[in-house]
């Protein structure tokens, strides 16, 4: 099975190509938010280091949201873009599920953190059983303080992960009542490599789109759309 990985839901672009439970090749960057400029090229970078025949792939996992806005349409294009000229099958990650995959085998609880601006995350909580991933709290938008209430009161250590940290690094100090971490640098953010990875598991359950009705999942309104539903006007 070989399972092509994008993600470009937030800082990061990053693509990578997954066989048999094998990476083969990652290309991640975290370097300005141009993915429409950067993506493919990476993509075609690192299928001519592999030798990869893009017609050899069995589906293309995408990193579904939440997050920028701008980045999971350009993602949401991209996938659709070759999974249809290349009739291949999309499979569909909830971003907050690939960032947690990250640290897949983790002893303790794992909460990403994406920052939603506004004081609030894109978040989850999620328990390893081995490289079994069980969803505690599926992703959702909600305030720092509320998922780290929801935290507390699971009375175990966790480990946080995702560009919100370093946003919300003093709310955690002040409330987060358990022991808990950090991951390191080469772990904290969204990687491709966990999308194809995670990508395996759903194909193999079957977990499968048409290239056509993918639709990325926002959770939350665009802020221009916001903005007018706060003014009374009708979307």
């Amino acid at each position: 099975m070989k399972i092509l990985g994008l993600d470009s839901s937030g800082l990061v672009a990053s693509v990578a190509v997954v066989e048999d439970d094998n990476l083969l090749a990652e290309y991640t960057v975290n370097y300005k938010k141009t993915h429409s400029q950067t993506l493919l090229p990476m993509l075609d970078a690192i299928a001519g280091m592999i030798e990869l025949d893009l017609n050899t792939l069995d589906a293309i996992a995408i990193a579904g949201g939440p997050g920028s806005f701008t980045g999971l349409r350009i993602g949401s294009a991209t996938a659709k873009g070759l999974g249809l000229a290349l009739k291949k099958p999309l499979i569909q990650i909830p971003t907050v599920d690939g960032l947690a995959y990250n640290l897949c085998g983790a002893g303790d609880l794992v909460c990403p953190l994406m920052d939603a601006r506004r004081n609030q995350v894109y978040t989850g909580l999620y328990a390893f059983d081995g490289m079994k991933m069980e969803t505690l709290l599926a992703q959702r938008a909600a305030g720092v303080e509320e998922i780290l209430q929801q935290v507390n009161e699971l009375a175990q250590k966790v480990v946080f992960l995702g560009d919100g940290v370093a946003v919300y690094q003093e709310q955690i100090h002040l409330h987060c009542q358990v022991p808990f971490s950090f991951a390191p640098a080469h772990l904290n953010k969204q990687r491709a490599a966990s999308v194809a990875a995670l990508g395996q598991q759903y194909y193999r359950q079957g977990m499968l789109q048409q290239a056509d009705l993918h639709r990325p999942d926002y959770l939350r309104l665009p802020q221009a759309e916001r903005e007018r539903l706060a003014r009374g006007e009708q979307i």
